[in-house]
């Protein structure tokens, strides 16, 4: 019974880190374009890095395909930002937002690694459906009302339809897990 206790404590300390990831108090972060470039790019090789534990820690193919389509995805975006970063001759900025963003992940990080085997799979896509509803919330609350290169507000724009599929792709995925 104590370690269903504990799992059940693991799991839920897990979905509040998940569901206050992107949250930074009652005002919005005021940011500029190099910043807003860092915490795409750092969002994205946050959720790259749960697909890689995933990959090591799964045996489930619905876990295992979902991770590698992380993987890919988010891959195929940072690359876009990097290129439009290099395109327009600035660097992504380091920021409060980015700092935060990669302070919770490596909590989520140490608690996905802990996970036990049994409950892995559950503590990963409940981690990927929140971070995901996350994300979207900060791309469409922060990051394209503050950006104004217009190339990079529309590359967030574009970006915003795939991560609303991942979070279906994740429920999805969730929804298999449960029955």
């Amino acid at each position: 019974m104590k370690t269903k206790r504990k799992n059940a404590l693991i799991l839920v300390c897990l979905m509040l880190l998940c569901t206050s990831k992107l949250t930074f108090g009652q005002e919005s972060p005021k940011l500029i374009d190099t910043e807003i470039a860092s915490v795409a790019v750092v969002a994205n090789q946050i959720d790259i890095d749960y697909a890689k534990i995933a990959l090591k820690r799964s045996k489930n193919k619905d876990i295992i395909d979902f991770a590698n389509r992380m993987i890919e995805d988010h891959n195929a975006v940072i690359q876009q930002a990097v290129a439009l970063v290099e395109k327009l001759g600035v660097n992504p900025k380091d920021n409060a937002v980015s700092q935060s963003l990669l302070k919770q992940s490596k909590e989520t990080l140490k608690t996905l690694k802990k996970v036990g085997r049994k409950d892995f799979d559950k503590a990963y896509i409940d981690n990927e459906v929140a971070y995901h509803k996350a994300v979207i919330d900060a791309v469409n609350g922060l990051l394209i009302p503050e950006a104004n290169n217009s190339e990079l507000k529309g590359l967030l724009e574009a970006v915003v339809p795939a991560l609303e599929a991942h979070l279906e792709h994740a429920k999805m995925t969730q929804a298999k897990i449960q029955n």
